[in-house]
Parts: structure tokens; C-alpha cells; sequence
């Protein structure tokens, strides 16, 4: 018969992988309780909750919200970042707080849209560019042959003015 407080600890974690975008396990071995709080808060600055979890009762809340796969990147002390929004933003901060810090923490792997992602694949997606910068870059591309194609439109009535403005004159004169 599991605890009360397992039992609550069940349904804290299933409610979060159910809302989740990205759940991103990490090992946080050696990290010391000042860093891990520093961490916390620029998650939290982020939307993103970081629970330290039991694995089976992870394991658990995996198979109940429809999210298996969670079983291959939980192994050891293990901790989980669960990110609400774009799922590149937990992958970016946690990245970039492993970088600044040289922080022992390491990213074992995560679940996005049902599949399960390497500690790998994880940091590939917080080096992407975020979504906005994308979509600058495409509307940059698509703006020089758009602005050629209207000067390739206007062209035509552009001389048609021209001829009328000279005939103007020519009739004026």
C-alpha cells in the first residue's frame, strides 16, 4: 500500500507531464543546494518547474499520462525540468546554466511531443535559434525577391508616367 505522500508525489508529477511541452531528466549529482536554487530560480524566471523525483514514481506517472519512453532517460539520481511553453526555452536555459556555471549537472534526455530525445539531441535543440529569430530570417528572404517582384510590376506604369509627364511638357512647351 504506497503512502499518502508517494500517492500525492504521484499526482504532482503526472500533473505536470501532462501539461508539459518538453520533460528534460538531469543528473544533479554534485551540484551543491546553492546552485541547485540558482538554477531553480532562472528556471522558474522561465516558466519551467524542476522537481527532484522519485524514478518510479516517474516511471509510474509516464505510463498514466501516455508517456513511456520516460523509462529510458530516468537511471540514478534524477531530476526534471519541465517546460510548459516553447520546449526550446528549457533546453536553452538549462544549457546555457551549464555553460556559465561549468556546472556538474548533466542532461541525460528528455520527452518532446511523445518521443524521447538523447542528452545529445537535447543540447542540438537549445542551440537552435529561437523561434522568432526563424521566422525574421525567413520573412528577410522572402522580402528581396518580393520587393523585385514589385519593382518589376511597377515598372511598366513607371514608364507610362514618364511618357505622359515628357508629352505634358512637349504640349506645354
Amino acid at each position: 500500500m504506497p503512502s499518502e505522500k508517494n500517492v500525492k508525489l504521484l499526482e504532482e508529477v503526472k500533473a505536470s507531464l501532462a501539461r508539459c511541452t518538453i520533460a528534460i531528466a538531469t543528473n544533479y549529482t554534485g551540484l551543491p543546494v546553492p546552485a541547485m536554487n540558482d538554477l531553480r530560480r532562472r528556471l522558474r524566471g522561465q516558466g519551467i518547474e524542476y522537481k527532484v523525483v522519485k524514478n518510479t514514481i516517474t516511471v509510474l506517472a509516464g505510463r498514466e499520462t501516455g508517456k513511456p519512453g520516460i523509462e529510458e532517460i530516468i537511471e540514478g539520481p534524477t531530476a526534471i525540468a519541465f517546460g510548459y511553453g516553447d520546449p526550446a526555452v528549457a533546453a536553452k536555459v538549462l544549457d546555457e546554466y551549464v555553460r556559465a556555471t561549468r556546472s556538474s549537472l548533466t542532461i541525460k534526455g528528455a520527452i518532446l511531443e511523445g518521443q524521447v530525445l538523447k542528452g545529445d539531441d537535447v543540447l542540438r535543440l537549445a542551440r537552435l535559434p529561437s523561434r522568432e529569430e526563424l521566422v525574421a530570417r525567413l520573412i528577410g528572404q522572402l522580402k528581396g525577391p518580393l520587393a523585385g517582384l514589385v519593382r518589376v510590376l511597377q515598372a511598366p506604369t513607371r514608364g507610362l508616367v514618364t511618357v505622359l509627364e515628357r508629352r505634358l511638357e512637349q504640349a506645354r512647351s
